[in-house]
């Protein structure tokens, strides 16, 4: 008999479009223990392929579905190429469901709270701010000095802002994704897939890579960070870093 399988929670990374099917990763967390002197399991990844017709059904989108909470019932398979399946295991979906979020309620009803004091919070120093204008005189010098005060305060500030780096540390060069020859040797491998998708997370906070990809400069064919390559085209980058085997 098949094993079937259950799994709840929202996708890990973005949707992934083939010929009559879809595919997305999810993550489940593992056993918290384990007898003794085998290692715990921290989380397993899944990649689960549905098919389009019944993915269109439940009205998800490429960005909604890394939001929702949905339910996935199907059996595991081995029988998909490495490429199409960074996770460790392959799920065949029979039935995709989209679970209620009872979160959003609360929340709702939090952020409304919040909305109500805040208005009558203003209104009461809009109150305050015109019984102290009345008893001011309405040439007051210290009023026109906190005037004056305010725009010199915002242009100060203005030059304290930084930008965030878009490309990690030792990044000689920037390519297109394309133009990068990956050997055989690496195809027929498969990276770790927690340190996989712990690559995937940074990627995700920062949007860019954790480290360059090491390629010839010539013929432009992948010499290391084979990982970083997988994860690139999982993310769908059009550009990658960098660094050349010479400048290594």
């Amino acid at each position: 008999m098949p094993h079937k399988m259950t799994l709840t929670g929202s996708a890990t990374g973005p949707l992934r479009e083939y010929d009559r099917y879809v595919a997305f990763d999810m993550r489940e967390k593992g056993s918290p223990s384990a007898p003794k002197g085998l290692k715990k399991s921290t989380f397993i990844s899944y990649t689960v392929f549905v098919a389009k017709k019944a993915f269109n059904k439940t009205g998800l989108t490429k960005k909604s579905i890394m939001h929702e909470k949905i339910l996935i019932q199907g059996e595991p398979t081995l029988d998909i190429p490495i490429d199409e399946c960074p996770g460790e295991i392959g799920i065949i979906c029979f039935q995709i469901t989209v679970l209620p979020n009872k979160n959003d309620k609360e929340a709702n009803d939090s952020n409304d709270k919040k909305e109500a004091k805040q208005e009558v919070s203003k209104a009461q120093q809009e109150v305050v701010a015109t019984r102290q204008e009345e008893k001011q005189d309405p040439v007051s010098q210290p009023v026109a000095k906190e005037a004056k005060e305010t725009p010199v305060q915002e242009k100060k500030a203005a030059p304290q802002e930084k930008q965030l780096p878009t490309q990690p540390k030792g990044t000689k060069d920037v390519v297109s994704f394309d133009d990068i020859i990956v050997p055989e040797a690496f195809l027929k491998t498969r990276p770790n897939p927690v340190k996989t998708e712990e690559v995937i997370e940074f990627v995700k906070r920062t949007g860019h890579l954790d480290k360059p990809l090491t390629i010839e400069k010539g013929s432009k064919v992948l010499k290391d960070g084979y990982r970083r390559y997988i994860v690139a085209k999982t993310m769908k980058m059009d550009k990658v870093p960098v660094v050349y085997e010479h400048q290594k």
